[in-house]
């Protein structure tokens, strides 16, 4: 005997049924994705509102400052070249004093440019004691000078900001000055 297995009707039956099933599953699920991203737009909402609180409460106040900090007191904080002579002597010192009632320690100096460097005490500077920092421009470049060292330290004046200025020129011997022509020349 041949068993052959058309059409088996439980499954047709459950087929339509499924059918049925189906179309209510879509609406449920598209309800679901409703709801879904509702919520996600609700909790997106309050953490954005939140996060516009904490922006506009007001900074914390700041230390209570410290009497007997130690201060930083330079006798210049310009030093001009003037005019330079190429591959001339492009050193200078900034002399400071420790004006507060604690030990002042230098923290770092940098420049603004490599061809600028700053060497400065890496001992603390007891009140009423002077030191300076050195600072050496490489001259080897004709032009404007204009660069800042930055001092960053312990003092009250935490950061201070140095200059120097001037202009790099080439060796008047290497320079041919221009004849003056005469009244009436090309």
């Amino acid at each position: 005997m041949v068993q052959i297995d058309l059409f088996d009707y439980k499954s047709i039956i459950l087929s339509c049924l499924n059918a049925n099933s189906l179309k209510f599953n879509i609406k449920l699920q598209f309800k679901m994705k409703k709801v879904v991203l509702i919520f996600a737009m609700m909790v997106f909402a309050a953490f954005a509102v939140n996060a516009q609180t904490e922006q506009q409460q007001a900074p914390p106040p700041p230390p209570p400052e410290n009497p007997n900090a130690p201060v930083i007191t330079f006798e210049k904080i310009v030093h001009d070249y003037g005019t330079v002579k190429f591959e001339g002597d492009g050193k200078c010192e900034f002399k400071f004093t420790n004006t507060g009632k604690e030990p002042l320690i230098l923290t770092n100096v940098r420049s603004s440019c490599g061809c600028t460097v700053p060497s400065w005490p890496r001992e603390p500077i007891l009140p009423g004691q002077s030191d300076v920092i050195k600072v050496e421009y490489k001259t080897n470049r004709v032009g404007t000078i204009n660069k800042t060292i930055t001092v960053q330290s312990n003092a009250k004046n935490n950061t201070e900001v140095l200059r120097i200025s001037g202009q790099v020129v080439k060796d008047a011997e290497s320079v041919t000055p221009e004849k003056p022509k005469a009244l009436g020349e090309k």
